[in-house]
């Protein structure tokens, strides 16, 4: 299989969202999504603060070593409290916006931009995130398989949208099966988008499923 150059795949990824909001009016914006009592225009400043963080990161390299890398960085995240609260800032952050476009528009010029500084940055670097110190290729897989989720828990309202870009999709799937114990054997029937939505909890598992994965099944979902 062909390496996949970080930058590329992150991208790729970001490029999906911009496919997914750019054209949509404050009607479509204002839709559901995924993430509950998240609307489009929620998300989506959520994703551009990831943006934001990558610029910052990417502009201050640290020393290594790492001490995460692109699948042990998952296993740290916040308790449900905190993610609540955090859910609760979006909203009320993207609801001082005059208009919903106005974060489709910031969405535009920040984005890019991370993107042209994981192309510049050196890949044999390192840099500082969330608490932790990752690899450069490591942070930009990070970005890239949020970026995927979150395409998708974009769209569920928007029936016509894109689905997000191969490169990209395969981080995000290389990243949950990572999650996922040595002997777990994702189940056949599941193409890329199932295994993505039920590893991460916005699909259920069904009882074949349940049947297929055996004990693998409680680890499920790998994140949220």
């Amino acid at each position: 299989m062909t390496a996949i150059r970080p930058n590329e795949a992150l991208a790729q990824a970001y490029d999906g969202i911009t496919a997914v909001v750019g054209d949509l009016d404050d009607a479509g914006l204002q839709r559901a999504t995924r993430c509950q009592g998240w609307l489009v225009a929620d998300l989506l400043l959520h994703v551009l603060g990831d943006a934001q963080r990558a610029l910052v990161a990417l502009a201050s390299p640290v020393d290594g070593p790492a001490d995460v890398d692109d699948v042990s960085y998952w296993r740290d995240f916040p308790a449900d409290d905190e993610s609540i609260r955090h859910a609760w800032w979006v909203r009320r952050s993207a609801a001082a916006f005059d208009r919903p476009t106005g974060i489709v528009r910031l969405w535009r010029d920040t984005a890019p931009a991370a993107v042209r500084a994981a192309g510049s940055a050196n890949p044999e670097g390192y840099v500082t995130t969330q608490g932790h110190v990752l690899r450069v290729p490591d942070f930009l897989a990070t970005l890239t398989t949020e970026a995927v989720v979150h395409h998708l828990d974009l769209t569920p309202e928007l029936p016509g949208a894109p689905r997000p870009g191969p490169l990209a999709v395969r981080v995000a799937v290389a990243t949950l099966e990572g999650l996922l114990s040595d002997d777990t054997v994702r189940p056949g029937g599941w193409d890329d988008k199932d295994f993505l939505l039920k590893a991460t909890g916005r699909m259920p598992l069904t009882d074949r499923d349940r049947l297929e994965l055996g004990e693998s099944a409680g680890w499920f979902p790998l994140l949220g």
